[in-house]
C-alpha cells in the first residue's frame, strides 16, 4: 500500500487542501451573522477528515473492480432514488434526503452521479474505442441515464437531473459517438429547447398553475428570473439581484474578509452553500475569485492529464465523466449568481457547505487517483 502513495497525484492533493482552507474560511464568514445556522469547526474538520479517508479508501481500491460490478452499483443507486422518494424527508420543497443518525442527512442523487459515471464508463469500455452505433450504443447509454434523470426530476431536483444529462453528453463525446449522431442530437436538443421556451412564453400562466399544483412553482420563478427579469417579482429576483450587486461591490480586491456588507446583513440566501461564491466575490474581489478559478483550472487540467496518460479506455471514460460533472457544476453555480445561467440548487465543488456533496466529490477524486495508481498494473481479481 505504501508503494501506491508514490503514484498519488501530489498537485491534486495540494489543491484539495487549499480548497478546504478556502471553504472553511468562506463558510465561517457566511454563517458568522446567520441566526439560522452556526459554524462548528470540529464538525467541519470531522467532515473533512471523513472525506479524506473516503478519498484514500477509493484510491487504494482498483477502479477496474468497480467497473466490474458497475451493474450492481447502478441498480443500488436506482433503488436508493426510489426509496428516498417513498421514505425520504422533504427539504426546500424536494424529497431528496434520508435522515440518518446524529442529525446527519444523505442525498442519494449526489451518489448516483458517481455511480452513473462508473456504469456508463463500464458500458463504453466494452466497445474498446469503437464508434458508437445508434441502436446498440447511443440508445442504451441514453436509457441508462434517463432512468435516474426521471427519478431525480420528480423529487423534484432539477439541478442534479441536469448534471446527469451533462455527464451523458461528455461520455458520449469521449466514447466516440458518430459526428452525424452528435449533430442530430444537438439539433433535437436545440429544437426541443426552442419549443419549451416558446411554450413557456405563450402558455406561462397555465404552466405556472400546473407546476404550483404539483409543488414545483419555484421552477417558474427561477425561469422568470432568468428569461424575463423585468417581469419577475422582486422576491423572485432577490437572490440573483443581491448576488450580482455583492459580487460587483467587491471590485478588484474586495471589501475585506468578514466585512462583506450584503453577506453579513443577510441579503444573500444560502450564502454558506449555493451562494458561497458571493462571499469570495464580495470579500476578496475579482482577484480572490480569479485565484479560486485558477485552482479549479489546474485541478481539471491535472485530471485531464491523467486521462490522456491512461492506457485503459475505461479509466479515461471515468475521468472525463467526472471532469464533465465538475466543470458544469462550477460553471452553473457561478453563472447563476452573475445572471448568465438560471438559478438552481447546484453547489460549488469543495467549497459549498454540505456533507453529501463533499463526500461524493472526494470519492470522485479518489477514483481519479485510483486510475492513476492502478492503470499499469494487472488486476488482482
Amino acid at each position: 500500500m505504501l508503494r501506491k502513495f508514490k503514484h498519488v497525484d501530489a498537485p491534486i492533493i495540494a489543491i484539495l487542501l487549499v480548497l478546504m482552507v478556502i471553504s472553511t474560511m468562506l463558510v465561517y464568514s457566511a454563517t458568522l451573522d446567520d441566526p439560522k445556522i452556526s459554524f462548528d469547526l470540529k464538525k467541519t474538520l470531522a467532515i473533512y477528515g471523513i472525506g479524506i479517508v473516503a478519498l484514500l479508501g477509493v484510491t487504494f481500491v482498483d477502479y477496474r473492480l468497480l467497473m466490474k460490478i458497475a451493474p450492481y452499483l447502478y441498480i443500488t443507486g436506482i433503488v436508493l432514488l426510489v426509496a428516498v422518494y417513498m421514505f425520504g424527508i422533504e427539504k426546500n420543497k424536494a424529497r431528496s434526503w434520508f435522515k440518518l443518525f446524529g442529525g446527519l442527512e444523505f442525498q442519494p442523487a449526489e451518489l448516483v452521479k458517481l455511480l452513473l459515471i462508473i456504469a456508463l464508463a463500464a458500458f463504453l469500455a466494452r466497445l474498446k474505442g469503437d464508434a458508437l452505433k445508434f441502436t446498440t450504443g447511443v440508445i442504451p447509454i441514453g436509457t441508462i441515464t434517463l432512468v435516474p434523470f426521471i427519478l431525480v426530476l420528480i423529487q423534484p431536483d432539477l439541478g442534479n437531473a441536469i448534471i446527469y444529462l451533462v455527464i451523458l453528453i461528455g461520455m458520449l463525446w469521449i466514447g466516440n459517438v458518430k459526428y452525424t449522431h452528435f449533430l442530430i442530437g444537438i439539433i433535437v436538443a436545440v429544437g426541443s429547447l426552442a419549443l419549451l421556451l416558446y411554450m413557456f412564453a405563450h402558455f406561462h400562466d397555465p404552466i405556472k398553475d400546473y407546476l404550483e399544483s404539483h409543488h414545483k412553482g419555484h421552477w417558474v420563478a427561477r425561469m422568470d428570473t432568468f428569461l424575463n427579469p423585468e417581469e419577475a417579482s422582486r422576491d423572485d429576483k432577490f437572490q440573483v439581484d443581491n448576488s450580482m450587486k455583492a459580487i460587483g461591490s467587491g471590485s478588484l480586491f474586495g471589501e475585506s474578509y468578514l466585512k462583506g456588507t450584503s453577506v453579513h446583513r443577510g441579503y444573500i440566501p444560502y450564502a454558506y452553500s449555493d451562494s458561497i461564491f458571493v462571499v469570495i466575490g464580495e470579500e476578496f474581489g475579482f482577484m480572490g475569485a480569479s485565484v479560486l478559478l485558477l485552482l479549479y483550472f489546474v485541478l481539471i487540467y491535472r485530471m485531464i492529464l491523467i486521462a490522456l496518460q491512461c492506457s485503459d479506455h475505461g479509466g479515461s471514460y471515468v475521468i472525463i465523466g467526472i471532469v464533465s460533472m465538475f466543470v458544469f457544476q462550477i460553471f452553473e453555480n457561478i453563472g447563476m449568481l452573475i445572471g448568465i445561467m438560471p438559478l438552481t440548487g447546484i453547489t460549488l465543488p469543495f467549497i459549498s457547505y454540505g456533507g453529501t456533496s463533499l463526500m461524493i466529490n472526494m470519492m470522485s477524486l479518489g477514483l481519479v487517483m485510483s486510475i492513476k495508481v492502478h492503470q499499469d498494473k494487472e488486476p488482482s481479481f
